[in-house]
C-alpha cells in the first residue's frame, strides 16, 4: 500500500470539502486520514517520504495516507495556510485536525497516528 497523491478535487472528495462548509470540519473519510503537505525539492519533505510510504503498508485497512503536493495544488495549500513544509494533518474520524509543521521520525508519526489518529 502506497500514499496516494491527491488533488484539490480529490480532497474535496475524499477528506473535508472546505468550500461547501467554510466555517465548519465535516470530516468525509470512512476512516481517521495524515495528509502530507510537501513539495518534491523540499529536502526534509524527501526524508519523510519513504517513512509514509512504510506506514501506509503498516496502517493499511486503518488510516488513509494521502500527500499534497504544494507547488501542483497551490488553492489547497492556502486554504490550509500551508507556510513550511513538511506539514502533516491529522484527521481523525470525529473531532478537530491537527497540524504538524516539520519533519518527524517514524517513532514521533506512529505515536501520533496511535493517540490522535486511533484513539479508542
Amino acid at each position: 500500500m502506497k500514499a496516494k497523491e491527491l488533488t484539490k478535487t480529490e480532497f474535496l472528495k475524499e477528506v473535508v470539502n472546505y468550500e461547501e462548509n467554510p466555517s465548519e470540519w465535516k470530516y468525509l473519510g470512512d476512516k481517521p486520514c495524515l495528509v502530507d503537505f510537501y513539495a518534491a525539492w523540499c529536502g526534509p519533505c524527501r526524508m519523510v517520504a519513504p517513512i509514509l510510504e512504510e506506514l501506509a503498508g503498516e496502517y493499511h485497512g486503518k488510516v488513509d495516507i494521502y500527500k499534497v503536493d504544494t507547488e501542483k495544488e497551490q488553492e489547497l495549500a492556502a486554504a490550509f495556510g500551508i507556510r513550511s513544509i513538511p506539514s502533516l494533518l491529522f484527521c481523525p474520524k470525529t473531532g478537530r485536525p491537527q497540524m504538524v509543521q516539520g519533519a518527524m521520525s517514524k517513532t514521533d508519526l506512529k505515536k501520533m497516528i496511535d493517540e490522535v489518529l486511533l484513539v479508542k
